[in-house]
C-alpha cells in the first residue's frame, strides 16, 4: 500500500515562502533606518 495523500512539498514552499517575506520585511526595514539615518545627518548638516 502506498501513501498517495500526503504532499508535504506544499507545506515546505509555503515556509519557504513565508522565510522570503521575513527576510523582505527586515531588509526594507533595514533600508528605511538607514534613508532616515542618512536624511538626518545631512540635515544636521
Amino acid at each position: 500500500m502506498t501513501t498517495k495523500r500526503k504532499p508535504p512539498t506544499l507545506q515546505q514552499k509555503k515556509d519557504e515562502v513565508n522565510r522570503k517575506a521575513i527576510m523582505w520585511i527586515g531588509v526594507s526595514l533595514v533600508v528605511l533606518i538607514l534613508l532616515i539615518i542618512i536624511l538626518f545627518i545631512v540635515a544636521g548638516n
